[in-house]
């Protein structure tokens, strides 16, 4: 019976091991594909800049700015947060950004979001969100400049990055 319970034990802590090795590279896909999808949406509105100020001044709602300004704000936003997130470099600070960019979107688009029929889209946002919060709340991880720059400085403890 003892024999057959450190068998297990040894199973276990062997797979614990394996999921701790894949805790960084996981960091860096989550890091890259919430990323992506706000860098992506950033460049689409400076491809057509005239298009994105023709939807800021009518479909979308943001409050406390004037259109333009909104445009250049929330475009600006999206690309500036989305490479701090991917390099990790103020991982935390760039998923903070990207977490209000996001909100500011539901918010400006709720009339649509709130609507029968777009729960999917809603989801997404709110997906979006949670993938933040957690870089937001652990950190970039290892695979990250805020992490190299832990390491290469010696403080590094599990919450330094």
């Amino acid at each position: 019976m003892a024999e057959n319970n450190n068998n297990l034990a040894r199973t276990y802590i062997r797979f614990v091991h394996v999921l701790n090795a894949l805790q960084s590279p996981f960091a860096l896909l989550v890091r890259v594909y919430v990323s992506w999808v706000f860098l992506k949406s950033g460049w689409l509105k400076l491809e057509d800049w005239g298009q994105t100020l023709s939807l800021f001044e009518s479909e979308y709602r943001v409050p406390l700015l004037p259109p333009h300004a909104a445009a250049v704000v929330g475009t600006a936003g999206e690309l500036v947060f989305s490479v701090l997130v991917i390099v990790g470099f103020a991982g935390r600070l760039g998923a903070i950004g990207l977490f209000a960019v996001n909100a500011l979107a539901v918010i400006s688009y709720a009339h649509v979001l709130f609507q029968e029929g777009s729960a999917a889209g809603l989801g997404q946002h709110y997906l979006w969100g949670f993938m933040l919060l957690v870089i937001v709340i652990y950190g970039p991880g290892a695979l990250s400049i805020d992490g190299l720059l832990a390491r290469r400085s010696g403080y590094v403890t599990r919450d330094s990055y």
